[in-house]
């Protein structure tokens, strides 16, 4: 793995990173949580181009424009159906298609976020672990654009439970 990985407390609408994750629906309606913090920080067309994209499967990922965003794109991971129903085989696909998505999209920088904790109402910490083995195995990760994956979160029990898991999956973690 060439890239790093840091994990931070940061809102991720606000990040200065190439493409942001967005943990989606599969019909990527931008709703609660971090879609709708997405949808008001990137204004209407992120909204527009999420409706000439949808539907995808669960575990797949599409990009967007990202608006207003600082960012370049936003990167729309299924990881939950409109009902919200998540898993961990989910989660672990959907990360990996976000960081195929930005390396295709030749990103050199990520910023993931919990994905399935929230409206999915997944265990943080499982989440955490999946993600991280999927951030450690992620074949985008080898070689390629990606020099640093962000894993925006909100929340000291969601730092501490992401840095455990990044440091027990071996990921090369920013100070």
């Amino acid at each position: 793995m060439t890239a790093t990985v840091a994990v931070l407390e940061a809102d991720v609408t606000t990040l200065a990173v190439d493409a942001i994750a967005n943990a989606a629906n599969t019909q990527l309606i931008l709703g609660a949580g971090v879609a709708g913090a997405i949808r008001r920080a990137g204004g209407p067309a992120v909204e527009r181009a999420c409706a000439e994209h949808e539907p995808i499967g669960l575990g797949e990922a599409a990009e967007t424009t990202a608006g207003e965003l600082p960012c370049r794109w936003v990167i729309h991971a299924a990881t939950m159906d409109p009902a919200g129903a998540t898993s961990g085989p989910v989660i672990e696909a959907a990360t990996r298609a976000t960081l195929e998505r930005a390396a295709a999209l030749g990103c050199r920088s990520v910023a993931l976020v919990a994905f399935g904790t929230g409206v999915g109402g997944f265990p943080l910490d499982e989440a955490a672990s999946r993600m991280c083995r999927a951030i450690a195995g992620a074949p985008a990760l080898a070689s390629g654009p990606l020099e640093r994956v962000v894993i925006a979160l909100r929340g000291a029990p969601a730092v501490a439970a992401f840095r455990a898991a990044a440091t027990g999956a071996g990921l090369p973690l920013e100070p």
